[in-house]
């Protein structure tokens, strides 16, 4: 056991004191000189010698003194107080180890209940952003459905604007093609007609080189498709009694025509013509 007041190298000091003390004060005594004491005779003066008197003894010196020896005073028994100094160092020793481990025990617990807040704040985190990620993509569900309901119902209106649009449209052009085969229809039996059949024939005639071969009586019906600008895109013989020098000479006489008439009258406009072309008188 560790002696912290250092009470046994005290208590070893003091002794080593004591017994030196002693040893000077011995020493001192020994060596200090005795006091001489001198010796007091007594004596007669007579007038006669007499007998010589018998010598006294001459009395024994004095004994020295015995030196005065200082027993040094015996060392207190602490061994009682040590004892209770032991006791009293041991029990705060293990208090200091009690505390310590009391300290350790508190330490670890707070270390674990760290650990444990940081473990369920970090569940409590996943928790939270795995909700949070849900909401976010239950949101984007919910707004994909919507933009695509919306698309459909979009889609659908579309359809059918487009459709009502397509009617509209179909019912104006029914109406317009109506009205032009009317215009037609009435143009094709006017003498506007006539004369723009006539006009047409006549420019064909003009370009037309009648073989020998041909006599009055021929007749070539001839279909003639042509442009808006009356160029001619196609010429075929629908029939002709005259030979091939005629069907010949009749073809090339339409391409000559090229371009043909325009009417004054659009409604008189046919890109496909059924024409009866003559030799001419």
């Amino acid at each position: 056991m560790r002696d912290k007041y250092n009470l046994i190298p005290a208590t070893m000091a003091t002794l080593l004191h004591v017994i030196v003390f002693s040893a000077l004060v011995f020493a001192f005594d020994f060596a200090r000189p005795q006091p001489f004491t001198p010796l007091a005779m007594q004596a007669t003066l007579v007038a006669e010698i007499p007998e010589a008197p018998r010598a006294r003894p001459e009395p024994a010196p004095e004994p020295e003194p015995e030196p005065v020896v200082v027993e040094p005073e015996p060392e207190p028994d602490n061994s009682e107080e040590l004892r209770r100094q032991a006791e009293e160092e041991k029990r705060r020793q293990d208090a200091l180890l009690e505390q310590k481990r009391l300290d350790e025990l508190r330490k670890q617990k707070e270390a674990a209940e760290k650990k444990r807040r940081e473990r369920e704040d970090a569940e409590r985190k996943k928790r939270e952003e795995t909700e949070r990620l849900k909401r976010e993509e239950a949101e984007k569900e919910k707004k994909r459905i919507e933009a695509e309901k919306k698309r459909e119902e979009d889609i659908r209106r579309q359809r059918e604007e487009n459709e009502r649009l397509r009617r509209e449209l179909e019912a104006e052009q029914r109406a317009a093609e109506l009205q032009a085969d009317e215009r037609r229809f009435a143009a094709a039996n006017s003498p506007e007609m006539a004369a723009y059949q006539f006009a047409i024939a006549q420019k064909i005639r003009r370009n037309w080189s009648v073989p020998a071969s041909a006599g009055p009586d021929t007749l070539c019906v001839v279909r003639v498709r042509q442009t808006m600008g009356g160029d001619i895109i196609s010429v075929i013989i629908v029939s002709c009694n005259g030979d091939d020098a005629v069907r010949r000479s009749v073809e090339a006489a339409v391409n000559r025509a090229s371009p043909l008439p325009r009417p004054a009258n659009p409604d008189l406009f046919r890109a496909d013509l059924e024409l009866n072309l003559r030799p001419e008188q």
